[in-house]
């Protein structure tokens, strides 16, 4: 704890201490305060999220076209830290796992029964089943990956291979030189973390109320305050306990078996559900998806005053961004080893295209078993968390299924908390480096705290969507910070020799060598060594 950046980690403590007791005292006061505040957000900048994500896009289409794209992360010689299945097990089960568990049955239901107003589409109708599965794409496709990506990429070659310290303002360096950093860098650093804690409250809130849902589904124990704070107290220890063991100890085990319940799982709804109906309509959102992609991306419904880009797509686009920089730390951190070409193969278009799939059978059912009599709705006016439960009840050993639920639900949050707990230990003391990449474990515990306690005053008062609006401030901040990101990243792509301290992995024209390191996995302690400069060993 001695080694604290007091400008990276006092701010956003002293605030979320702040709120907490803001809301303690005034709920009514703190609720109008931040209803009003993520109003003007929306109002005055839905139009700045839309393009800006859009950019994000083709920024990350361009980097994988470009030379860059053959750049390895950590010089051309660099063996990756991890095998493709961990790398791509860590990705997904870290920055969407908890969302799709949460959204996938629920949200196409909300779409289906009440669609835009200004778009005319009657509820329940074949264009509404159409529109909520293209939605899906929109909001859990291709886009949401590109704004991870962007800070992730830009991160991974400015830590590893222009060798800058571990903090956000490393990526802005391409921009604005080696001046963003020092305290420049910590207020950057702070601004992303308060961003990071309310989504990761936020998430943790809506976790813990589908876990005590699913308890409340298999014992009858009734939710409330009590069985919250039990859940939320199981969950921080258990993640801390992860963080503790360090990355290579804890989320690896954790995201592997994470990622094989979820493709289990999905494989058990896609073979017993509609299936016939899921790939059918599957393949027609697909092609509404294309067809309106651009349109979808971009709609504010201002000229029709229709509230329902601000309650959904600006506010993913803000929660999303919120999320992405000091999520894109951690992914370009786990990213030593691989070219940029397959860093942003796993951390781009493998997820989404898994998303796409996994909306496909679990929305797609959702949506049949409501046209078909499923009542699903019904059960989600006890709360959005039991609209799963009740889609489960559906399908043959329900028990089971429900329970496996409820752990992979859990374990997810231990995944992505595992691993921001590290990030979050890691950006707020000093010292962090290849050599030595493990914040101390009172840091950790620390933050575990934290966000375990603004978890659970924030449900039990202002309740998940009081936590989201406060999360989705930091997306401001975090649109211009990831523009200028994108910026430094254009102009890196460009000529990436110009800024690469491994000038030999270049030929004379500025195109980079293609290497030909093994595909045997390194240590930790050769990732330390192959950063300094000294032979690698074998892994």
């Amino acid at each position: 704890m001695g080694n604290i950046r007091p400008l990276a980690f006092w701010p956003p403590v002293i605030l979320f201490i702040a709120a907490c007791a803001y809301n303690f005292v005034d709920k009514a006061g703190f609720g109008k305060m931040i209803n009003e505040s993520n109003k003007w957000l929306m109002s005055n900048f839905a139009w700045a999220f839309c393009l800006g994500v859009l950019v994000m896009l083709g920024v990350i289409i361009f980097v994988m076209c470009s030379k860059f794209g053959d750049v390895r992360i950590g010089g051309k010689d660099a063996a990756p830290m991890l095998d493709d299945w961990r790398y791509f097990s860590i990705t997904l089960t870290s920055i969407i796992a908890i969302g799709i568990l949460f959204w996938a049955t629920a949200e196409p239901l909300y779409h289906l029964t009440d669609p835009p107003k200004s778009l005319n589409i009657a509820k329940n109708s074949p264009e509404a089943a159409v529109f909520a599965m293209s939605t899906l794409f929109i909001h859990w496709g291709f886009l949401p990956l590109a704004i991870y990506a962007v800070p992730s990429i830009m991160f991974a070659f400015a830590y590893y291979n222009m060798k800058k310290p571990y903090s956000l303002g490393s990526t802005l360096t391409p921009v604005f030189g080696d001046k963003v950093l020092g305290k420049w860098a910590q207020g950057i650093d702070a601004v992303c973390m308060y961003a990071l804690i309310a989504g990761m409250a936020a998430c943790l809130g809506a976790g813990v109320l589908s876990i005590a849902g699913g308890l409340n589904k298999l014992t009858g124990v009734q939710t409330g305050a009590f069985l919250w704070a039990v859940v939320d107290a199981a969950v921080v220890l258990t993640f801390v306990l992860s963080s503790i063991t360090g990355l290579f100890n804890g989320i690896k085990r954790l995201s592997e078996i994470n990622s094989i319940v979820f493709f289990a799982m999905a494989i058990f709804v896609f073979v017993l559900g509609p299936t016939a109906f899921m790939l059918n309509l599957g393949v027609e959102a697909f092609a509404n998806h294309l067809q309106t992609f651009f349109a979808k991306a971009a709609f504010t419904g201002a000229a029709a005053g229709d509230p329902w880009a601000g309650w959904w797509t600006i506010f993913y686009w803000c929660n999303w961004l919120a999320w992405a920089p000091v999520s894109g730390m951690f992914l370009g951190k786990i990213s030593y080893g691989h070219t940029i070409r397959k860093a942003l193969t796993v951390q781009f278009i493998l997820p989404a295209l898994f998303d796409i799939l996994w909306m496909v059978i679990f929305g797609g059912a959702a949506i049949y078993s409501e046209l078909h009599g499923g009542k699903l709705m019904e059960a989600m006016a006890k709360g959005t968390e039991f609209s799963v439960y009740a889609f489960l009840d559906q399908y043959p050993l329900a028990l089971i299924t429900t329970t496996i639920f409820v752990f992979c639900m859990f374990l997810s949050y231990v995944t992505g908390s595992d691993a921001y707990t590290t990030t979050l230990g890691g950006m707020s003391t000093t010292g962090i480096s290849p050599a030595d990449p493990e914040p101390s474990m009172s840091i950790k515990v620390v933050w575990g705290v934290i966000i375990g306690v603004v978890t659970y005053v924030m449900i039990s008062t202002a309740g998940v969507d009081g936590i989201k609006m406060l999360s989705n401030l930091g997306g401001g901040p975090a649109l211009i910070l990831e523009l200028l990101i994108s910026y430094g990243l254009v102009k890196v792509a460009l000529n990436p020799s110009y800024y690469d301290t491994f000038k030999n992995d270049y030929h004379a024209d500025g195109s980079p060598i293609k290497s030909k390191t093994k595909k045997a996995l390194m240590s930790e302690e050769a990732v330390i060594e192959a950063y300094h400069g000294k032979p690698t060993i074998k892994g």
